[in-house]
């Protein structure tokens, strides 16, 4: 088995989730008492969000940086970083350290193609639905993408900085979130990406119709798939 390196803390609710996803599939692949062998380094949060919101990219690649070299040196035979939005700085982190870099984009447009999906909402940060790094990954796979308007795209943004990344969840804000999921359906969309890890929290696959697609669980069974391979 293959060590596993994550990069998380972002927020930790979700490399929570990461955790426990990886294990148990681990067990379900292997059985009896066999668990993950994976290293965690996980940052603080705020810093990191406060440099997002302050367009400080490069400052939040050089603390990631220095924790993927550190668990490239504990260890870990390839990284996940457990969050969709810092894959923006993906390119420089991989171009720092000299193990793989398992990209959540690359994973989750691997599953949509299984499912024979071609056009797709996407919800995630501001960041994640607005800026290239995301979206133009995704259309490299043939895949169209498509987002919420700009007031949507606010709060979907605001519910996960304000509530999910502090590990609250309202109803209310789940009716929002399906309610412009339902817009989406209305625009072709044939499914939706959870693109951002915190989401899963707040929607499943029960409070809907329209297949979703949870970036989170989709990138730690590719972990594990990548951690189980012969070479």
């Amino acid at each position: 088995m293959k060590t596993i390196g994550l990069l998380g803390g972002m927020s930790w609710e979700s490399t929570e989730l990461y955790y426990r996803l990886i294990n148990e599939q681990v067990k379900q692949k292997l059985g009896g008492l066999h668990s993950a062998k994976l290293i965690l380094h996980s940052v603080d949060f705020a810093e990191i969000e406060q440099l997002q919101h302050q367009g400080q990219w490069d400052k939040t690649a050089d603390i990631l940086i220095t924790a993927a070299k550190g668990l490239e040196k504990a260890g870990a035979d390839f990284i996940l970083i457990c969050t969709n939005t810092m894959h923006l700085v993906a390119p420089q982190i991989q171009a720092s350290i000299n193990i793989p870099l398992l990209h959540i984009a690359d994973a989750t447009a691997e599953v949509l193609i299984e499912n024979k999906i071609e056009k797709v909402g996407l919800l995630g940060t501001a960041f994640t639905m607005e800026k290239a790094f995301y979206k133009g990954r995704l259309t490299d796979y043939q895949l169209d993408v498509i987002t919420p308007n700009q007031n949507d795209r606010q709060t979907i943004h605001e519910i996960i900085y304000n509530e999910l990344c502090l590990g609250e969840i309202k109803p209310e804000s789940r009716n929002k979130y399906l309610h412009i999921i339902d817009d989406l359906v209305k625009q072709g969309a044939e499914s939706v990406i959870l693109g951002c890890t915190e989401i899963a929290l707040l929607v499943k696959p029960e409070h809907t119709n329209i297949t979703l697609f949870d970036t989170t669980k989709i990138h730690a069974l590719k972990a594990v798939e990548k951690a189980l391979q012969k070479d």
